[in-house]
């Protein structure tokens, strides 16, 4: 239907060479395609080393299934478009389409329309979002309105709809879906491609998927190992490379100990068998019919392929400027570069369509064979061939804005290789921004790293440092997160982009700058120096006069307020954060800073309120916090609101409802590669399978959550943490290591301060003393006295804190052990005084313990 031609299927006009010794191969790939016919999807693993006939052998199924009706999907990976997201996927839609350069937006965006309306697609959804995804502007018609969608969003809705589009075609026809060369795949399009397998597996689909040994992945852990196969391409067995040679020379006639010479240099692999009969047959064309001892064979595929170059005389130019370009080019693009008169540059590249080099499509050329390339763009000289990139370069920016604007890491690469540093530097970093606006976190990073990498070898100007300043902000976001808020990576960047604003001196990048290094002090639980930062981020944003900054700078400052323990001053702080919020004016700082502030300042203000003695309130602005994460569609924003969901509900003992928040943020935080939400989750989860008489799970979800957490740089809420996992072992028989963890997690609250979970830590040491005495004399009546201590000490810190709620628990814990005691009529008085305090939340547990208590001391 697409017309797509590979360079087999352009091939085949002049005739292939017949496959040998691959009938069982071919076979298996014959069945999975019935299988796949019936409904029941098929993926097929074709691995193997460069040149042992993997696309040969796809080709092969191609042209046994030829005249069934089916459709078909191919993505061609290639060497230069391994961090460009996307590429194979955005250049197959596009010959789908057969969408030219020179076409007109309105004309593009009219072949989309069609190819959609065949499919019956929602237009106004889809069009939008592939017309985005192709770079085809929307107001050349004015019939869709931009998108008002975040990267994420855009980037989830695009691969719904593309999805969704191969499932229609399945269901019309048989699909057959191929991915060549995976060991050149862009992370983007290995994402689509997972997701792809997931739904192929229960549809007439069969995906084939070749690529080199070296691309190593855990497929099953793909979820379709019910439905895949493996092959592994071995080398030709010597007679099995006799044929072929005898397939390859026609009606040329060789030696037979030519041949043998053959068969033996070539050890069996397909391509190596294949050009090296063609250098000898071309010699023996060239040169008479020597005796067979004077013909000098090449001994490796490289030089059988300079051979062949080396006698294609001035076209051999032609295919190494073309190498240059890459695996294809564009007649459009070659004529630009190539110093050569039109007939003359046409004539060159007959020739080398003729000898094999090249195939050709429309106005395309492709190298016949990556290993041809590699071959021809090997053998320039070093000036030359930096020559040649610095052209092509050049000709990209001057005649190809759109490849600019689309593709801007394909100018920086060939900038770099030329040695213009500058230029590609410019070019790296916008290919880092162009990939973070579409949520492409590794390939930003990539180009963004390329650039700094080339940056290093410069000297060291003004000029210099406000360039590397750019980047180094610009890395931090995707860092943030595929590595953590506090991974080393991220940690370097921080600590650099600060050295450089103090060289720089007054930027407007010191704001983001400070604000991640307040986030990043925070996760590593250093509060006092995140809590100095914050303030002088306070003060920059309020010297500035800017109602966004200000709203970061109050949630910063209340995030360190809270972990300090200063719960009252970190209500007040996200108060004013909840105040300044503007959804529409302020939901851009998502993607500056990675989280949505609306979003962070509801979900810390929950827990702030339940602290403080507001249950009600709390859970209002928890659910809040989910409801606007859902509504902005932001998956990151949306799993933070899970996640402290999942931690106001475990504060307050309500072990359902924990687990229901933490198994949805464990959800959302897999499918979106959120390690650190991850980690919180799996804590979360453990603790609430512990109280549903699931240990033994319960304490390997904690154990997996806790390494998990700590593996991304994290310091942060670790005695709360380890408070969960404590708890986990209340039991009589493990109360001495609930005892030592709790220990443990006062220690890290006597270095940094974190202070928030602290008259927690006290209660609960308190009731492990209380079962610890018992434990070791049933026979006492008197509990330990080291009990009430901490029970004092717990109401003490709750106090200090205006932590109402800590302070209700921790006095119900020191009621019960007066009661125990005969000290009712002290104990009533106080935990009266406290009960009488709340206005809300009489339905909560805790509250209800308070009551239940106080009806036994009458």
């Amino acid at each position: 239907e697409s017309e797509i031609q590979s360079r087999f299927e352009v091939a085949i006009q002049k005739g292939l060479t017949p496959l040998v010794g691959r009938q069982g191969e071919v076979q298996l790939l014959l069945d999975r395609w019935q299988q796949a016919k019936t409904g029941a999807g098929q993926v097929v693993l074709l691995s193997g080393e460069a040149g042992v006939g993997k696309s040969r052998l796809v080709q092969e199924l191609r042209q046994h299934i030829a005249n069934e009706d089916h459709a078909r999907l191919e993505c061609r990976c290639q060497l230069y478009y391994q961090n460009s997201a996307f590429y194979p996927v955005i250049e197959h839609i596009q010959r789908l389409l057969r969408i030219r350069r020179e076409d007109e937006p309105a004309e593009k965006l009219s072949k989309l329309e069609q190819a959609l309306t065949a499919y019956e697609l929602d237009l106004s959804k889809a069009v939008p979002v592939l017309a985005s995804f192709l770079s085809i502007p929307l107001d050349a018609a004015g019939r869709y309105p931009p998108l008002s969608l975040t990267p994420p969003q855009q980037r989830e809705k695009t691969l719904a709809v593309i999805l969704a589009w191969l499932l229609k075609e399945a269901e019309r026809q048989p699909l057959l879906s191929v991915w060549e060369d995976l060991h050149w795949i862009d992370p983007s399009s290995l994402e689509f491609l997972r997701l792809h397998l997931a739904q192929a597996t229960s549809a007439r689909t069969l995906i084939v998927l070749t690529f080199r040994p070296e691309f190593q992945q855990q497929w099953e852990q793909w979820e379709i190992a019910e439905h895949f196969s493996q092959i592994s391409l071995d080398r030709l067995g010597q007679d099995q490379a006799t044929q072929m040679v005898e397939h390859v020379m026609g009606q040329a006639c060789l030696p037979s100990d030519v041949i043998q010479q053959v068969v033996s240099k070539t050890d069996g692999v397909p391509l190596f068998v294949e050009e090296l009969t063609k250098t000898v047959i071309e010699s023996l064309q060239t040169n008479g019919h020597p005796a067979s001892a004077s013909i000098a064979i090449p001994a490796t595929l490289h030089d059988s392929l300079m051979a062949r170059l080396d006698r294609l005389g001035t076209a051999k130019e032609i295919a190494q400027l073309g190498a240059t370009v890459g695996r294809g080019f564009s007649h459009e693009l070659i004529h630009e570069v190539a110093r050569v008169d039109e007939p003359t540059l046409q004539r060159e590249l007959g020739r080398l369509g003729e000898a094999g080099i090249l195939t050709q499509r429309d106005q395309h050329y492709t190298f016949r064979q990556t290993l041809v390339q590699d071959a021809a763009y090997q053998s320039l000289l070093k000036s030359t061939r930096q020559d040649y990139h610095q052209r092509i370069a050049r000709k990209l920016e001057e005649q190809f804005p759109e490849t600019v604007e689309t593709q801007p890491e394909l100018v920086a690469y060939h900038y770099t290789e030329a040695g213009q540093k500058s230029e590609a530097i410019t070019y790296w970093q916008r290919a880092g921004q162009r990939a973070i606006q579409h949520s492409a976190n590794i390939e930003a990073i990539s180009h963004l790293n390329k650039g700094l990498g080339l940056l290093e070898t410069l000297p060291e100007t003004p000029e210099r440092a406000q360039t590397e300043l750019g980047l180094q902000v610009n890395i931090g976001v995707p860092l943030r997160a595929t590595k953590g808020f506090a991974s080393p990576e991220l940690v370097r960047a921080a600590t650099r982009a600060r050295e450089l604003c103090q060289q720089v001196g007054d930027t407007p990048q010191l704001f983001p700058v400070l604000r991640g290094l307040g986030v990043l002090y925070s996760i590593r639980a250093d509060f006092q120096d995140a809590h100095e930062v914050n303030q002088q981020l306070l003060r920059l944003a309020q010297n500035l006069n800017d109602t966004a900054l200000i709203l970061e700078a109050h949630l910063s400052l209340g995030i360190t307020h809270f972990y300090m323990g200063d719960i009252v001053a970190a209500h007040a702080a996200f108060q004013q954060g909840i105040d300044l919020y503007d959804r529409e004016q302020h939901h851009a700082l998502a993607f500056q800073y990675g989280d949505d502030p609306g979003v962070v300042c509801l979900a810390y203000d929950a827990w702030a309120l339940q602290l403080l003695g507001y249950p009600d309130q709390a859970y209002q602005r928890s659910q809040k916090a989910i409801a606007l994460g859902k509504e902005l569609e932001h998956p990151f924003s949306l799993a933070l609101a899970f996640n402290f969901a999942a931690r106001l509900h475990q504060i307050r003992g309500e072990g359902t409802a924990t687990r229901e928040q933490a198994e949805a943020t464990i959800a959302l935080s897999t499918e979106q590669g959120f390690a650190h939400w991850v980690a919180t989750g799996q804590i979360l989860l453990g603790w609430a399978l512990a109280g549903q008489d699931q240990s033994e799970e319960g304490l390997e979800c904690v154990h997996t959550g806790l390494t998990g957490w700590q593996a991304t740089g994290a310091e942060v809420a670790l005695p709360h943490f380890f408070a969960l996992h404590a708890e986990i072992h209340s039991c009589d028989e493990h109360v001495d290591e609930g005892l030592s963890r709790l220990d443990e997690a006062l220690a890290v609250v006597g270095k940094n301060g974190e202070r928030y979970y602290e008259a927690e830590l006290y209660r609960m040491q308190g009731e492990f003393l209380i079962q610890q005495a018992k434990v070791t004399n049933p026979q006492s009546l008197t509990p330990s006295p080291q009990a009430e201590e901490s029970f004092l000490k717990a109401i003490e810190v709750a106090r200090e804190q205006e932590a109402k709620f800590w302070e209700l628990r921790a006095a119900t814990s020191l009621g019960r052990l007066w009661r125990e005691q005969g000290k009712g009529v002290e104990a009533r008085p106080m935990i009266q005084e406290i009960h009488d305090w709340f206005t809300e939340g009489f339905d909560t547990a805790d509250l209800k313990k308070a009551e239940a208590l106080l009806d036994t001391l009458q």
